[in-house]
């Protein structure tokens, strides 16, 4: 999948007039490729527009217009578009009240290297950023890469189901993607590198 190129990104004033009817489009796709993992546990599959929505909405909350700071930007979101047989995902550990979160994050020490996608029967465990994980906690939010190789890459091109999951001690689910979710990881494998 190619990266977001600085030739896309839209200054401030022209993102403004597009910005509701791209923001719309953007919600609509990423509510496609959210998936629950269990009850405390949202994995949202990212692509080139995801990226490209957060580098705008980046420069317009921040009002970001230097060019060595664009160029960051496009830089940092860039790493959620997948390249060649790999799958990209952002992983948000949810517990609503903040004790208990805090306890989970330290019981789920070490979840980012149990991520995985599953197709018929094969696994495929994610790369996680390792920004901001301690060594006896985690984060909230992980940022993930699963490199899927040539063959799961076929099989998830003509699978009817694959799964997403976690197998942690403190936390083991699995959810199906099927349909039209799984129809858009689909075309993310299906688009060239440029």
């Amino acid at each position: 999948m190619r990266p977001v190129e600085r030739g896309e990104i839209l200054g401030l004033a022209d993102y403004e007039q597009i910005r509701e009817r791209f923001r719309r489009r953007i919600i609509e796709l990423k509510n496609l490729r959210r998936v629950a993992v269990g009850p405390n546990l949202t994995v949202l599959f990212e692509n080139r527009d995801t990226a490209m929505y957060q580098v705008q909405e980046m420069l317009r909350t921040e009002r970001i217009t230097k060019e060595k700071a664009i160029l960051h930007e496009i830089e940092t979101y860039n790493a959620f578009v997948p390249k060649q047989h790999e799958l990209c995902a952002t992983a948000m550990i949810e517990y609503p009240d903040a004790a208990e979160r805090d306890e989970m994050l330290v019981r789920l020490a070490g979840v980012e290297k149990n991520f995985y996608v599953e197709v018929a029967g094969a696994k495929a465990y994610a790369v996680s950023d390792p920004r901001g994980v301690a060594g006896d906690r985690t984060t909230a939010v992980h940022y993930l890469a699963f490199q899927v190789g040539d063959e799961l890459t076929e099989r998830l091109r003509q699978a009817a189901s694959i799964y997403v999951g976690v197998d942690h001690a403190a936390y083991d689910h699995r959810a199906k993607l099927e349909g039209a979710a799984l129809a858009s990881l689909q075309e993310d494998l299906a688009e060239p590198d440029v």
